[in-house]
């Protein structure tokens, strides 16, 4: 938990700051190396999220679903393995994706459609062939994505398996308190996501609001 909160708190501060710097001096504008450095940043805790939101859906099925194994299931070595694996992962993603942002050019109009550097919008903004961009994107970012989702999702298929068989008010109200909060930040913040990246196909102001939900409101929570 502490390790998401870090995450949060650190993919507010990657784009956040500067928004309102611009929006104070009205000066919109960001050199080429501090646009490179925040798509860096913003993909390594938005893929560290992803995947720590994974992890603690997997706590959450022990918890509730094996009780009485859960301090030898989920040992303060697994944790700490989880995390770090997390921590690894993240790194290499954002570390492919900038490096192959890196030997692109880019045309006369640089305007961002955008209030920070998001690789989609960088990419449209490119006059080289981008094609291997969009195939990584595709292969290794929807791995990023859609295993961290199904972990949760199936984590909590068990346990509402687990609820069904002997349902009662009381045990209902464990479960919501034990996993309310996190499925609450795991529904906006994978909504918000699918709704700008999945089911989106040009940049228009519901976006950049759907964007301020993943990225300000479910951080804040």
């Amino acid at each position: 938990l502490s390790h998401l909160a870090f995450s949060d708190i650190s993919l507010s501060s990657v784009t956040v700051p500067k928004m309102l710097m611009n929006m104070k001096t009205r000066q919109q504008s960001i050199p080429y190396v501090g646009c490179i450095t925040q798509v860096y940043f913003f993909i390594l805790f938005a893929a560290l999220d992803d995947l720590l939101l994974a992890v603690m859906a997997y706590d959450r099925y022990v918890a509730i679903c094996h009780p009485l194994h859960y301090t030898t299931m989920m040992t303060e070595r697994l944790c700490g393995l989880l995390v770090a694996a997390s921590c690894m992962v993240s790194c290499v993603n954002a570390l492919l994706h900038t490096l192959l942002l890196l030997p692109l050019s880019f045309c006369t109009d640089n305007t961002i459609s955008h209030f920070f550097c998001d690789l989609p919008v960088l990419l449209k903004l490119s006059c080289s062939d981008i094609s291997l961009n969009e195939l990584v994107i595709v292969i290794e970012g929807g791995v990023i994505l859609f295993l961290p989702l199904g972990i949760v999702l199936g984590s909590y298929i068990r346990i509402g398996a687990i609820i069904l068989r002997s349902p009662s008010t009381k045990r209902l109200f464990k479960v919501f308190s034990t996993c309310g909060s996190h499925l609450f930040a795991v529904s906006l913040y994978y909504g918000t996501l699918a709704a700008v990246y999945l089911f989106s196909s040009s940049w228009n102001s519901k976006d950049i609001i759907a964007s301020v939900m993943y990225m300000v409101v479910t951080p804040m929570l």
